[in-house]
C-alpha cells in the first residue's frame, strides 16, 4: 500500500526484533497464521487531536499488538529544485539521533523495547511507523521515543556524511541498470515538470545539507499536517492519548498546498540505449488520483488487462501465446493528483517491436471492446473473494486505514469496497477506459536489449506474425 522506492539506498531503519518471531510463533499457536482475523470490515473511528492531527483508530483485540502510523503531507513531491531526495533523506535520518539520544543509544532501546520501527516517503507523503507489544510498560516507552523521533531528530552531520555517500553510491549502481533507466525516462516523460517528475541524481543528493534536513523537518512535520493511523489491542481512550503526545512537540505549519494536476502527457517513444540482452519496456500515461470517480471502473478494469496475473489478458496474449516475456502486468497508482497507468514487461531486444506490438493491439482491443462478461464476473470475484484476505492481519489493515486517514476518504470505504465492485458493468469498464487511457497519450519507453538486437529474419518474421 505504501510505496517505499524512493528510500535513500542503503539505509532501512527498519528493525528485525525477537517481537517479530514471537508474533509469528503465537499466531501459528492460536491458528491465526492461515485463516483471516476478520471476515468484515472493521470499525474505524475518526477525531481530530486537540494538536490538529488526524486520527483513526481501529480497536483489535486479536494480538497483544499495537501498530501505528503517522503520515505527514511531506513526499518527495516537496523536494526543491536542484536537491531531490532530500524528502526522503530526512524520514531515513528521523531515527540517527534525536533528542539526548545518539544513533547506538536510539538503536539499543528499540531493541531492549522489542519494537519495530519503520517507514517510507512517496510522491505525497512521508510516514514513520511503529509496532509494540500492547503492555503499559513497553507501549508508552515505545511511543515516547517514537514522539521524540518525530519531534526532536538531530540530523548528525557525520551520519548524513555517511548516508548521503551510501545513498550516491547505491543511486550510481543502479543507474547502471536498464530497469532504473526506463523507470526514470518513463517518470520524466509522464510528468515532466510536475512535481510527481522530481528524480533524485547524485548531484542533487550531494547538495544536501544538514541545515536542509532541518528547515524540511521545521517547514513540513507540523501536527497539522499528521495524519496518524491506530491499529491494536488498546480503547478509545489510550488511542486519544498516543496519538496526543505523538504529536504535542511538533509545531504548527502552514498547511500543505495542493497540487496541480499533471497535464496530459503527449505520445511518442523513447529508446534508452544499453548492452544488456533484455529490453525493459514500459508503456503508459498519467492515471487517477485517490478520489477518482472512475476508480472502481478502472481497478476491475486493471484486473482483467494485466493486474490478475496469470489470467489477465495481457499475459495471455504476451506470454502464453507468443512467448515473449515470462510476466508482463499492468497497474494503476492512485496518488493525491493522477498517479500513472503503466504496462510493463522485460523481453529480448530482437524481439522487442513484436512485443511492444502484441500490447499495444491488446490494450487498443480492450479500450474498444471493453471485457466479456466472463471476464468480469472472475474480476469481481476474485477483487471481493480476496479482500478479506488484505485486511487479515494488524499491519495489513494499517495500510488501508492510514490510507483513508490520509486522503481523507469516507471511514466506510472497507465497507463499501466489496459492493463497489460488485456494482461494476461491462459498460462502465469500457466507458471509463475510453474516457481515460488514451493512445495520443501513451509514453513508451524501450531500455536495452542491444545486446541482442542485431537484425535477423527471424527476428523480422516474429515481428510481422506477432501482429
Amino acid at each position: 500500500m505504501f510505496d517505499t522506492h524512493r528510500h535513500a539506498p542503503g539505509r532501512t531503519i527498519t528493525t528485525t526484533t525477537p517481537l517479530a518471531r514471537w508474533t509469528r510463533a503465537l499466531a501459528i499457536s492460536l491458528g491465526l497464521a492461515a485463516t483471516p482475523l476478520a471476515q468484515a470490515a472493521p470499525e474505524i473511528q475518526h477525531w481530530t487531536a486537540a494538536t490538529g492531527a488526524r486520527v483513526h483508530f481501529v480497536e483489535s483485540r486479536a494480538l497483544p499488538l499495537v501498530d501505528i502510523q503517522v503520515s505527514f503531507a511531506a513526499g518527495s513531491a516537496l523536494d526543491p529544485a536542484g536537491k531531490e531526495g532530500l524528502a526522503s533523506m530526512t524520514q531515513a535520518l528521523l531515527d540517527a539521533g534525536a533528542g539526548a539520544l545518539d544513533e547506538q543509544r536510539i538503536a539499543d532501546r528499540k531493541a531492549d523495547l522489542g519494537i519495530q520501527v519503520g517507514g517510507g516517503t512517496d510522491n505525497d507523503r512521508t510516514s514513520l511507523s511503529l509496532r509494540s507489544l500492547s503492555s503499559a510498560t513497553e507501549l508508552d516507552a515505545a511511543v515516547e521515543l517514537v514522539a521524540t523521533l518525530l519531534a526532536q531528530p538531530s540530523f548528525p552531520e557525520a551520519v548524513l556524511e555517511r548516508e548521503r555517500s551510501r545513498a550516491i553510491a547505491g543511486l550510481r549502481e543502479a543507474l547502471t541498470q536498464p530497469g532504473t533507466l526506463a523507470a526514470r525516462a518513463f517518470t520524466a516523460a509522464l510528468y515532466a515538470d510536475h512535481p510527481y517528475g522530481k528524480q533524485t541524481s547524485p548531484e542533487s543528493l550531494a547538495r544536501i545539507g544538514r541545515e536542509d534536513l532541518v528547515a524540511f523537518h521545521r517547514q513540513h512535520y507540523g501536527a497539522n499536517r499528521a495524519a496518524i493511523a491506530i491499529v491494536g489491542d488498546l480503547d478509545r481512550a489510550a488511542a486519544e492519548r498516543i496519538a496526543t503526545r505523538l504529536t504535542e512537540q511538533l509545531a504548527p505549519t502552514e498547511p500543505a498546498q495542493a497540487l496541480p494536476a499533471p497535464l496530459p502527457s503527449a505520445a511518442r517513444k523513447l529508446h534508452i540505449p544499453h548492452p544488456a540482452a533484455q529490453a525493459h519496456i514500459l508503456v503508459g500515461q498519467p492515471g487517477m488520483t485517490r478520489e477518482d470517480p472512475d476508480y472502481f471502473a478502472l481497478l476491475v478494469g486493471n484486473y482483467i488487462l494485466g493486474g490478475g496475473g496469470f489470467v489477465s489478458r495481457l499475459t495471455s496474449e504476451v506470454r502464453e501465446k507468443r512467448g515473449f516475456a515470462y510476466s508482463v502486468h499492468s497497474f494503476l497508482a492512485p496518488q493525491k493528483v493522477a498517479g500513472p497507468f503503466q504496462i510493463g514487461l522485460q523481453t529480448r531486444g530482437g524481439q522487442a517491436e513484436a512485443a511492444l506490438g502484441v500490447v499495444r493491439d491488446t490494450l487498443a482491443t480492450f479500450i474498444a471492446e471493453g471485457p466479456s462478461a466472463e471476464e468480469l464476473q472472475a474480476a469481481r470475484d476474485n477483487l471481493v473473494n480476496g479482500f478479506g484476505l488484505r485486511l487479515d492481519a494488524n499491519a495489513k489493515l494499517l495500510d488501508y486505514v492510514s490510507m483513508i486517514g490520509f486522503y481523507e476518504l469516507p471511514l466506510d470505504w472497507l465497507d463499501t469496497y466489496p459492493r463497489q465492485v460488485e456494482a461494476v458493468t461491462v459498460e462502465a469498464v469500457r466507458e471509463a477506459w475510453q474516457r481515460r487511457i488514451r493512445p495520443e497519450q501513451l509514453i513508451t519507453v524501450i531500455a536495452g536489449g542491444d545486446g541482442d538486437r542485431a537484425a535477423t529474419p527471424a527476428a523480422a518474421s516474429a515481428a510481422e506474425s506477432a501482429r
